[in-house]
């Protein structure tokens, strides 16, 4: 049976995103170099998905055109909710992804790439998201849930592991 996980934020290729500070000033990302940084998210990706599960990249999978190929390392079945940086034609994501979305709704949770307004929360058990990289989990309450690489030591969340922390 396959599993369905959730990520964001990857940035494949995205040198810029090296130099980036948390709240604290401490660095967003440890790596020495681009390279690096993907290989590592490639690898931790990899350890947890199996070619056969599902994958939801909630937004941001590369800042250049030329760096979205590097996603097609990482197993699974890929699905895209889109975020800000991908700014590309749809055509593009094709090539790598089964299915795009703004968003997603999935047992009673909203999947997007911004966290939504709390006002808009409503019916929702939870809003899972990116975006917010650095930010703790839960920084918008406890029916926010978020899976940016950095958030979730770059290895995707599964849907089991996100009904267990919304039922603790």
């Amino acid at each position: 049976m396959a599993n369905i996980f959730f990520i964001s934020d990857t940035h494949f290729g995205h040198a810029g995103i090296l130099s980036f500070k948390k709240e604290d000033g401490s660095p967003l990302r440890h790596f020495a170099s681009v390279q690096e940084m993907d290989q590592h998210t490639i690898d931790r990706w990899n350890s947890v998905v199996r070619p056969q599960d599902h994958v939801y990249h909630l937004g941001d999978v590369a800042m250049k055109k030329s760096c979205l190929e590097t996603i097609s390392r990482c197993n699974g079945h890929l699905r895209l909710v889109r975020g800000n940086h991908d700014i590309f034609p749809t055509k593009e994501y094709l090539k790598f992804f089964d299915e795009i979305y703004g968003v997603r709704v999935l047992d009673g949770m909203i999947f997007t790439h911004i966290p939504i307004h709390p006002e808009s929360l409503g019916r929702f058990k939870a809003n899972v998201h990116g975006h917010t990289h650095g930010s703790p989990y839960g920084k918008f309450g406890p029916r926010y849930i978020h899976v940016s690489v950095e958030a979730v030591d770059y290895v995707p969340v599964s849907l089991e592991d996100l009904k267990l922390r919304l039922s603790e």
